[in-house]
């Protein structure tokens, strides 16, 4: 008996300490989009996005350009000048992928310029939360912009406001009364995933062959 009393207690004194702890959320897509640096860098990455993309499609537009000379002088070519042809126009098209993995891969140009600029911005939004946290005493800060779903919240609990005027000390933040709400708009660049006008170089020349 003196055992279930024991272990009664120790799950009330858990549970008041659980009950006791302060628990807040943020909006990170709201805090982001208040944050005009964030902004600027979106639109750096885009600008890089897209002088990358017109390179790459005018490398695949190059192939294309081969392989159409190639097949319009096919029939007059010896074999080894045929060969040599092909050979040029694959190696052409291999360049192209290379440079497309290159600027927009996993690993990718695009991958290291976003954390560039995105990271640091980030860094100081995760700092400013920790400032928040450890002065107000919370246990726990959700972001409401993640992948934890928050079914419901009462607005005084939503620290994304008190987040932006720290992150305010040390970089610039919209005004507290012109922030705006976030719109969900898309974080992401330009993914290069668009190849240009080219068809598979061997497939190309391999159909010309059977013809």
């Amino acid at each position: 008996m003196k055992k279930l009393f024991l272990t009664l207690a120790v799950i009330l004194i858990a549970a008041s300490v659980t009950l006791a702890q302060k628990y807040a959320f943020v909006d990170s897509d709201y805090i982001l989009e208040n944050i005009p640096e964030y902004q600027d860098a979106l639109d750096i990455l885009d600008e890089f996005s897209i002088d990358w993309q017109k390179e790459i499609e005018q490398k695949f537009a190059e192939v294309d350009a081969l392989y159409r000379e190639y097949q319009a002088e096919a029939v007059l070519l010896p074999e080894d000048m045929k060969r040599q042809r092909e050979s040029e126009i694959i190696q052409k098209e291999k360049a192209a992928k290379d440079l497309q993995k290159q600027r927009f891969g996993r690993d990718g140009d695009l991958f290291y310029k976003r954390q560039e600029l995105i990271q640091p911005i980030q860094e100081k939004i995760y700092n400013a939360i920790e400032e928040i946290a450890e002065t107000q005493n919370y246990a726990f800060v959700f972001d409401k912009a993640g992948s934890l779903t928050i079914l419901y919240a009462k607005g005084r609990y939503d620290l994304s406001d008190d987040v932006l005027d720290e992150v305010g000390t040390v970089m610039q933040t919209v005004r507290r009364e012109d922030r705006k709400p976030t719109s969900a708009a898309s974080q992401g660049s330009s993914s290069g995933s668009n190849q240009g006008n080219s068809n598979n170089a061997n497939q190309m020349i391999e159909k010309s062959k059977n013809k």
